[in-house]
């Protein structure tokens, strides 16, 4: 069994004013099997909950933990923590240009597993991935995120999601400037990743849309560096037709 846990994080960042708090307490348990998806207005923390599980040097957890199956997440490397098994598929993923896509793959496996993998079944591998995203083959020799179109960017995430094989996935704002079947494509990747029971993944996103293809088991209401609410997919729905708005006016309350 696979559990990422996260208690009470704080979490800040630097300004030209000083330090500023972004995460104001955050808990949170993704158990395997299980698909929780973030919700919430611009600016309320999403992203910096993800980059901060993750590792980004930007962020500076200030107090909490973070756990994956009892081990401090917050004490590894980046690096350590995706052996760990730890993804993160980013809102705007980078270029790299002159490094290929098979050769960024193949080095990312490897350092996950500790060895390479036998190229011949790394090359099927890579090949069906790419088949199942809609994706021609001559895509693993183009340069990472180099001129793609955003759908590709998104698509590639997948790719990595699938080939890298994680213990818990963390997605954020991947349906993010997808058309209708790049958002179905991206969305039966990140379920045929789900259909193993000891996955988990951590969905963040604005928009009801994706989680018609990807079916929440929770959903967290995330307003000014926190949790509001939280329930199962039908809150999902209440969001939709009644946006954040009672959310943030009650979080402004609270800071008077």
């Amino acid at each position: 069994m696979s559990t990422l846990e996260i208690k009470d994080l704080h979490v800040s960042v630097d300004t030209e004013d000083g330090a500023k708090e972004i995460l104001k307490g955050v808990t949170l348990t993704i158990k395997d099997g299980e698909t929780h998806a973030i919700m919430g207005p611009n600016g309320s923390g999403k992203s910096t909950l993800a980059y901060s599980v993750a590792g980004h040097p930007k962020y500076t957890v200030t107090s909490g933990s973070v756990t994956l199956d009892g081990e401090d997440v917050l004490a590894m490397t980046v690096d350590e923590r995706a052996r760990a098994g730890l993804f993160l598929a980013m809102q705007y993923p980078v270029e790299v240009p002159g490094v290929s896509v098979s050769n960024f793959l193949r080095t990312a496996k490897t350092a996950i597993d500790g060895e390479a993998p036998k190229l011949r079944t790394w090359v099927k591998d890579v090949n069906g991935t790419l088949e199942r995203l809609n994706l021609d083959p001559t895509f693993a020799q183009r340069s990472v995120n180099e001129g793609f179109s955003g759908g590709e960017k998104k698509r590639h995430e997948i790719a990595q999601l699938e080939l890298l094989d994680p213990k818990v996935a963390i997605l954020d704002e991947t349906d993010s400037g997808l058309d209708i079947d790049a958002l179905k494509i991206v969305a039966e990747g990140v379920n045929r990743f789900t259909e193993d029971a000891d996955k988990g993944v951590l969905l963040i996103t604005h928009y009801t849309r994706i989680l018609r293809y990807i079916k929440p088991d929770f959903v967290h209401v995330f307003v000014d560096g926190k949790v509001a609410e939280e329930g199962g997919p039908e809150l999902a729905d209440q969001l939709e037709a009644e946006g954040y708005d009672k959310y943030i006016q009650a979080a402004k309350s609270a800071a008077v």
